[in-house]
């Protein structure tokens, strides 16, 4: 396993401790409770002692394992500083802050280097490195947020809009059931099953191919705010105008995306078909939809987030009082701001959980395609 050695993250964290020594202190002086001078001490060792060890030939998961411990436990101290004197911050804040984000960075880079040798621990490692990945952001927000006392209005901070989640939990359930249960499930299914099926005629019969792929092309140009509008007086207020979106939004990428897929077998395993005499249906389901399904699983991917932006901008032009689009909509009218970005929130959530399912599925089901096999070694 790979050594650490000297890093520009490790050098550059050290040189802005250097930077924030004559800055100090960390908050202004009429900061209502200010960082004490022992905690502030310790975040400088924290950050002094990480990235110096670094630099020693120790094993990459040690390494790994100090600089993490000193990146949080740092930035930790300097979000509890900031607790109660929003906007008070100091430039040797930021200065510290950055220099732990230095050691995390630092932190990832060693993790990307380690050599595992089980299909459960690369699992692992990838989840902790995207962890470490997200909880900075979520770290670099907060503190921006509050040590530079950026409006409420403007971006509330994480903390805000974790507490709004927990306290409208039911609220949040019920925007789900009536956006992602009913108009988004509903319509993906409708819409990718039924691109799918007109897929396989186009390709059956050359006129239709000829003539539905340009007008494919022409209605994927459509926007959304003209489309929702015409659907929500054609099939009412409730969720079946929003699934009806979602099927205008989801059916061409998938036809589009099997026509070629279907056209991806090569002509020698074609002409290997024809030697035994196969038929155009048994050339389909034995090597021509083999062949496409990492086209067919892209489309499902991309549509797994289109059907999502489509139902909730849908509900944007009128909807039964729930559902994501409509409470988006209303709370931005109020200024409730940490209920729109919990909705938002929430959103992001479903929709990489949405798309983390379909990609798991395409591994369980393509794991004999190159590209798949590939990517695991």
């Amino acid at each position: 396993m790979k050594n650490s050695h000297l890093s520009w993250q490790g050098t550059l964290s050290l040189l802005l401790c250097l930077v924030a020594l004559p800055a100090l202190p960390l908050l202004a002086a009429d900061a209502a409770t200010p960082i004490s001078s022992g905690t502030t001490f310790v975040i400088f060792i924290l950050i002094a002692a990480a990235a110096a060890i670094s630099f020693m030939n120790l094993s990459a998961t040690l390494s790994a394992a100090i600089l993490f411990f000193a990146a949080h436990a740092a930035a930790w101290l300097l979000l509890a500083g900031i607790s109660g004197n929003e906007g008070n911050a100091l430039a040797s804040f930021f200065i510290l802050l950055a220099a732990a984000w230095l050691l995390a960075w630092r932190c990832v880079s060693i993790l990307s280097t380690i050599r595992v040798h089980s299909t459960a621990d690369s699992y692992t490692l990838r989840l902790l490195i995207l962890a470490i990945f997200g909880v900075w952001i979520i770290i670099i927000w907060e503190a921006v947020t509050r040590g530079a006392g950026v409006p409420f209005i403007l971006l509330p901070p994480p903390s805000a809009i974790g507490a709004r989640i927990a306290g409208s939990i039911s609220i949040l359930w019920t925007d789900v059931q009536q956006t992602i249960f009913r108009s988004v499930l509903i319509g993906y299914t409708i819409g990718c099953a039924s691109g799918f099926i007109v897929a396989i005629l186009a390709d059956r019969f050359t006129f239709l191919r000829r003539g539905l792929l340009p007008i494919g092309n022409l209605v994927s140009a459509l926007p959304i705010i003209g489309v929702a509008p015409i659907m929500v007086m054609w099939f009412g207020f409730d969720w079946q105008s929003k699934a009806a979106v979602v099927v205008v939004m989801t059916f061409f990428p998938m036809l589009v995306n099997t026509v070629a897929g279907l056209a991806a077998a090569g002509n020698i395993e074609r002409d290997l078909m024809r030697t035994y005499a196969s038929n155009y249906w048994q050339t389909l389901l034995k090597l021509r939809l083999p062949a496409a399904a990492p086209f067919i699983f892209n489309a499902l991917k991309i549509n797994s987030t289109l059907a999502l932006i489509g139902a909730i901008v849908a509900e944007f032009f009128g909807t039964p009082m729930s559902g994501m689009g409509f409470r988006i909509s209303t709370e931005n009218g109020r200024l409730n701001l940490d209920m729109v970005w919990a909705e938002i929130a929430v959103a992001a959530v479903a929709g990489s959980v949405f798309y983390g399912i379909v990609a798991i599925i395409e591994r369980m089901t393509t794991f004999w395609h190159p590209s798949i096999r590939s990517g695991q070694t």
